[in-house]
């Protein structure tokens, strides 16, 4: 009799842990954002170096004309003139 209760106890624990383990991945498996509307972003070329370890960015599309520069080694990236 003990050898049934310990198999039905194994089976509930099994079930719970199943049940857990696939409401965790459900959880962690979300579908990526939606992309943004056609013609909100704006084609731009822009480069951008870091003052502290020369690492350049260029950005090719922002939602302004003038966006924010992008930070790297905690501050703030300089702009860098074209050679145009």
């Amino acid at each position: 009799m003990g050898t049934v209760v310990n198999i039905v106890i194994a089976g509930a624990v099994g079930i719970a842990i199943l049940i857990v383990g696939i409401w965790a991945l459900r959880f962690f498996v979300q579908a990526p954002p939606a992309p943004p509307p056609a013609g909100e972003l704006r084609k731009v070329s822009i480069t951008y170096r870091c003052g502290i370890c020369g690492a350049e960015v260029r950005m090719t599309v922002a939602p302004t004309e003038d966006p924010e520069p992008p930070r790297h080694c905690l501050e703030e990236m300089m702009l860098v003139a074209p050679i145009d």
